[in-house]
Order: C-alpha cells, then structure tokens, then sequence
C-alpha cells in the first residue's frame, strides 16, 4: 500500500505543479513586461491565486495517502487581508507542506527567505521566481550585502498586496549532528539567527497585523518528504501563538533593525517553544 500511496501522490503533485506553474506563464510575463503599480498588484493577486489552488490539491493528497491525527491549535480567527511575520522550528522538507496546509486561505500566502540555488531547481524554481520569493545567497561579505539589497526590494514589493512573511530562523533543518555541532542550548532546536526577520522588520515592520510564532511536532518521529508522500506521516501537532510585535524590535524610519534587541526577543521565544515542545512530547508519549 505504501508504494501505491507514493505512486498516488507523486502523479497528483507532479501533474498539479506542472499544470499550474504553466498557468502562472503568462500572468509573469505580463507582470514582468508592464511593471507598473497597478498591473503588478493585480498580477501578484492572480499569481497567489494560482499558488493556493496549488496548495489546496497538495493538501488533498496529503490527507488523502495519511491517516494520522492533526491537532491544530490558534490557527483560527486570523485575517485573510493582513500582513504576518511567520516563524516556525524547521525539522524537515514536510514542515513547508504542513504549514502551507494549515494556513492556506487563512493568512495571505507564505513567502520564504530561499537560498539562492534553489531559483534553479526545474519548474518550481520559476514559480518561487514569478511569486517575488527573496533569494538569498547565505555566504557572508558581499553577498551579505547583496542579500540585504534582495531582502529590502522583496519587502517593498510585499506592501503591495498582504502577504506572510516566513523565516525559518534556525535557518537550516534540526539534526542531532547540526545540534551537537552548534552545542545549542537548546534540547529540541538550533540556535536561532535573526537576519531575516531583521530585513522583514526593517521593511514591513509597521506594517504587520501580528507575529504567528508557530511550533511543530511530529510525536511518532520525523517524517520524510517520501514518508509523507507514502502515507507514514503519522500525528501532526501545530501550535500557533499569535503575538504583537514589540515595540523595542522595530527600527526607526530609514535605519536597520535594532539587532541585539531583536535576537534577545527571539531568543525568549524559543526558549519558551524549547519547552512547549518537550511538555507536547511528553503529553503523547504511550501510557
């Protein structure tokens, strides 16, 4: 049954992202060859468009091909027309998918800080391109300096239409070697870096309806892109914790975020998710 469940799945998703990145074609190219306010801002509406439908038939076959639980928790009650600043732990490629699941047509669409390899990657990587992904190249000096450029013409770019800003702050997935290697603090997480939701604050701070601190948790161990795709995802918790963003992490007009203020905030955060996450392991553990 697995290897049917993984055959299901792939011809959904490959025929579901080939169909619907050729759809987003033309729409691109207008975008690309009449960059005016007003065409962009309707362009960038048709493109989302576009890219929840996509999310809506990948969560059918992600529900389709896995019978385990979802406990989802302060997803609700969240404005379709905002502005978020989105973070998360990042364990696994299948944490992008479940996300996009949950919050699908309930905030505006997931943009990602992406490494810059990844604009090449066939057919997707257009997609990422054509929905103003910020591709960042992650190698310190002058690229870091070219990345702050990226990250500040994205963010303007998202003033346009309401967007959710996604930063994985860890900034790579959990491993027991990268952990071990980090001597993190931490039991369950990396360090975190702040570099994106520095740029995100400094370009859309005001901007914000809320911070969605998410916290996600796979109690029967972590699954595989494959895994999820084969039907042994097993139980999904998430937990969603709507917040203001402090006044003391955004900067003043015309200056960068306020860096030490904004990791000590963020720093408290995974703190308090460090612990959250050992108390939801602990609440499913077999009795």
């Amino acid at each position: 049954m697995s290897a049917l469940k993984f055959l299901f799945a792939s011809l959904i998703l490959a025929v579901n992202t080939l169909v619907l990145v050729l759809a987003m074609v033309p729409v691109a190219l207008v975008k690309l060859l009449f960059p005016t306010e007003a065409v962009r801002s309707g362009c960038d509406r048709a493109l989302m468009g576009i890219a929840a439908l996509w999310m809506d038939i990948n969560a059918f076959w992600l529900g389709a091909v896995n019978r385990g639980r979802w406990s989802v928790e302060g997803a609700d009650g969240l404005d379709p027309r905002g502005w978020y600043l989105v973070t998360s732990n990042h364990q696994s490629w299948v944490d992008i998918v479940v996300l996009q699941r949950v919050f699908n047509r309930r905030i505006p669409m997931l943009k990602f800080f992406t490494k810059k390899e990844l604009l090449y990657v066939p057919v997707i990587g257009f997609a990422w391109w054509a929905l103003d992904f910020p591709f960042m190249q992650r190698k310190g000096g002058a690229s870091a300096r070219a990345d702050l450029e990226a990250g500040r013409k994205a963010c303007a770019k998202f003033r346009l239409v309401p967007t959710s800003v996604m930063s994985f702050v860890e900034g790579t997935r959990f491993t027991a070697a990268k952990h071990a290697q980090q001597k993190s603090p931490y039991r369950h997480l990396l360090k975190p870096k702040v570099g994106g939701i520095g740029m995100a604050l400094e370009g859309l701070g005001d901007a914000f309806t809320g911070f969605l601190d998410v916290t996600l948790v796979y109690p029967q161990g972590l699954p595989t892109f494959t895994d999820a795709m084969a039907g042994r995802l097993g139980d999904v918790v998430v937990r969603v914790h709507l917040r203001d963003v402090p006044a003391q992490v955004l900067p003043a007009p015309g200056e960068p975020a306020p860096r030490a203020a904004v990791q000590a905030w963020v720093n408290e955060l995974w703190q308090a998710k460090d612990e959250e996450i050992t108390r939801l392991l602990a609440e499913r553990q077999p009795r």
